[in-house]
């Protein structure tokens, strides 16, 4: 008896030799291959995207407004020490020490070491504009300021 030759019922343009090369799954325990939606994927990522570029633009805008804040404090301690050293003084400031500035009624100024608060009975007609400290760089850095002064 002859030995019939096996013919294979599945049609020979869907099978292959390498199936580990297919796009699809080739038997019923292949893992899933699900094809992507890409605008899902490009959704997600722009979003991602945009987020990310958000956090880093804030971070920048925090960064600027501080740098703006040191430079506007910067420029009043400019402006006072202008006003200071044009102003009389009767002693030399040390260092570290705190003083007051004062806008006499001719409209120059004074430096005292007398507080707003402790003049008593013998107070003269100065205007109080800021109480000050003198800093190693010799530069004034202001520790309170009159809102009625603009300096």
């Amino acid at each position: 008896m002859a030995k019939e030759e096996f013919q294979n019922p599945i049609d020979p343009d869907k099978i292959t030799e390498n199936p580990h090369s297919l796009e699809y799954p080739h038997h019923a325990g292949s893992a899933l291959v699900k094809p992507e939606d890409q605008g899902k994927v490009k959704g997600r990522a722009l979003s991602a995207m945009e987020h990310q570029t958000d956090l880093q633009l804030n971070q920048i805008y925090e960064q600027m407004q501080l740098l703006a804040e040191q430079a506007k404090k910067l420029n009043d301690r400019k402006s006072i020490s202008e006003f200071i050293y044009q102003a009389e003084m009767r002693f030399e400031p040390l260092i570290n020490h705190t003083y007051h500035l004062y806008q006499k009624e001719d409209s120059s100024y004074l430096l005292s070491l007398i507080a707003p608060d402790q003049w008593g009975r013998s107070k003269k007609s100065f205007d109080w504009v800021a109480t000050v400290r003198l800093l190693a760089d010799h530069t004034w850095d202001i520790l309170e300021k009159s809102e009625n002064h603009n300096t």
